[in-house]
């Protein structure tokens, strides 16, 4: 229906009417509302008042209009971007369809006067209004009002400013409200919206190419011509406190920005390549604050295990994995545990990702000589309870890590496995004892991350016939007792059929007998009898678990097994 007519009602009214919020509450949210500002709704919810649900509910009724739920709605972005950016967010109103010249409109808060009006002078036509949930509008704008655009116009300004050269190249650069900076900035705002861990920025014969790490996945977004890559590089440069001039070798940098109100870490790699330099940003959101042990996803047969683990005086404690997969994130989780005042914690990272108090963190720095071992040996000086070792990367390291591990220290590290099992052969191929290791290692954690199906879009998928041949094959599984799943792709989504990620892990804990089968460095006894343990489950069954209960999909089981 139009909003003609509902000009008096007041927010307050409604709820009170509907009886979502009593007279006190109301008072008491509006006194807020006049020492800070804001929007009575905000108010409302952010003080566990009422649910947004509950106000949503309450609007709807009293005003006679229907609800939208943007997250099963089909949006159509051509028609949403026909209301400017800075109304849409400034009012909370989203522009969902055009039919016969009547407007389909849903608003955060259908009583705001102010915002009807601005949309009337807007739109030239009927407007329908429907009500729609705050949290999802901002979600759905995210993903309909990208940075694509600022992107493409910045780099096209930049195309001319170099042209120009009108003034020294460093001093352009260099400049705030230089082109190059603000599509610097256009490309960390659109990362941040649609959430990606990583910016790849890539020179090609005849454009720049920008992909972005989102779940795991790139996307890629062309630029055409080249020119302009070498002031975004020598930009990220300056920020990054490398060095400008050298174009001839690897570098590594660090910054921090805040980005839409977000506190953004950003970690840079750039790499010369055949038409230029490319650049990595891995963008660390710092607001997120760190998860707990219990918040990974682990399956609680495991977390005993490695709850139990970590609380021990002494021994090693490895988790392996593929770049990406997750493993910084268990350690922080697990330090964040054991960081009490009676503990001495020391870590040693390549970089520090994440600052936790009370704990004495180094950065790595090979120029002068500070690299894991030397540090290690160092951090055996200064009466550490715990060590972390970001990486076992040589036999040096294994070897102190080990000792020290033997020595009344607990230490916990990282290996770059596909397995748990491979990895104590990894260790002695890398030159340890198998007698040190079989003293040492209490256990390892094997960890990847696979994709969640958007629970929106999620919808039956009956296996092919390759499938059911392949699940019988690897797993002995018959079809009939699974419901798999899979996305068909929504707004929610954007249109892949997955959204956010779920650990998978393998944990083996070292018992007497494998320790048997390490002294005498025997590694097939060794995997023999890994396997074997009571409640072993490795990362391939691990991932099926989750597929056959329509968590994430066959297609994902798959990248697992290499299948």
């Amino acid at each position: 229906m139009a909003f003609a007519g509902l000009r008096k009602i007041r927010l307050g009214d409604v709820l009170i009417n509907a009886g979502r919020i009593t007279a006190e509450q109301l008072k008491e949210a509006l006194d807020m509302q006049t020492e800070s500002g804001g929007k009575l709704g905000d108010i409302l919810i952010q003080h566990n008042f009422v649910s947004e649900a509950n106000l949503i509910q309450a609007l709807s009724q009293q005003l006679n209009i229907s609800f939208i739920d943007l997250k099963k709605y089909q949006i159509k972005a051509d028609i949403i971007q026909k209301l400017p950016e800075r109304i849409a967010r400034r009012h909370r109103i989203i522009l969902l369809d055009i039919v016969e010249g009547n407007y389909l409109v849903g608003m955060a808060d259908p009583t705001d006067l102010m915002a009807y009006d601005e949309l009337s002078r807007i739109l030239s036509g009927t407007l329908v209004v429907s009500i729609v949930s705050e949290n999802d509008l901002l979600r759905v704008f995210d993903l309909v009002y990208r940075r694509t655009e600022d992107i493409t116009s910045f780099a096209a300004a930049l195309k001319e400013e170099i042209k120009a050269e009108e003034v020294p190249e460093i001093e352009v650069i260099s400049a705030e409200a230089a082109p190059v900076s603000r599509l610097l900035d256009s490309i960390f705002e659109d990362a941040v919206q649609v959430g990606a861990s990583d910016i790849h920025i890539e020179p090609g014969e005849n454009q720049l190419r920008i992909r972005q790490r989102i779940d795991g996945v790139l996307h890629e977004h062309i630029i055409p011509g080249k020119e302009i890559m070498s002031a975004l590089v020598l930009r990220i440069k300056l920020i990054g406190n490398m060095n400008i001039s050298e174009k001839r070798i690897p570098q590594d940098g660090r910054f921090a920005i805040v980005v839409k109100g977000k506190q953004i870490d950003v970690r840079v790699a750039i790499m010369p390549v055949h038409f230029g330099e490319a650049a990595v940003l891995r963008l660390l959101d710092q607001t997120k604050g760190l998860l707990k042990l219990d918040q990974l996803g682990m399956k609680e047969n495991i977390l005993l295990k490695v709850r139990t683990l970590i609380h021990k005086p002494n021994g090693m404690i490895l988790v392996t994995g593929p770049t990406g997969g997750g493993k910084t994130t268990t350690l922080y989780a697990i330090l964040n545990e054991l960081n009490t005042e009676e503990t001495k914690i020391i870590t040693i990272e390549d970089p520090v990702e994440y600052v936790l108090p009370r704990i004495n963190q180094v950065q790595v720095n090979t120029i002068v000589d500070l690299t894991f071992a030397n540090v290690l040996r160092a951090s055996v000086r200064h009466d550490p309870d715990i060590i972390m070792v970001g990486e076992m990367r040589d036999e040096e390291t294994v070897r102190i890590g080990l000792r020290a591990a033997m020595t009344g220290h607990l230490v916990f590290s990282t290996l770059h496995t596909n397995d748990a099992i491979s990895s104590t052969v990894r260790l002695m191929d890398m030159g340890a004892e198998g007698f040190l290791v079989a003293g040492a290692l209490r256990g390892v954690l094997a960890q990847r991350l696979v994709r969640r199906i958007c629970e929106i879009c999620r919808t039956e998928y009956t296996p092919t016939v390759a499938d059911k041949a392949w699940m019988e094959g690897v797993f002995g599984a018959k079809q009939s007792s699974f419901a798999f799943k899979q996305g068909a792709g929504c707004s929610r989504c954007n249109k892949s059929g997955y959204r956010g990620r779920i650990g998978i892990y393998e944990f083996l804990e070292i018992t007497p007998e494998l320790a048997d089968a390490l002294r005498v460095s025997d590694g097939n006894l060794f995997t023999h009898t890994a396997k074997l343990q009571p409640g072993f489950k490795s990362l391939a069954q691990s991932a099926f678990e989750l597929a056959s209960q329509g968590i994430t999909t066959l297609s994902e089981v798959f990248k697992i097994t290499g299948e």
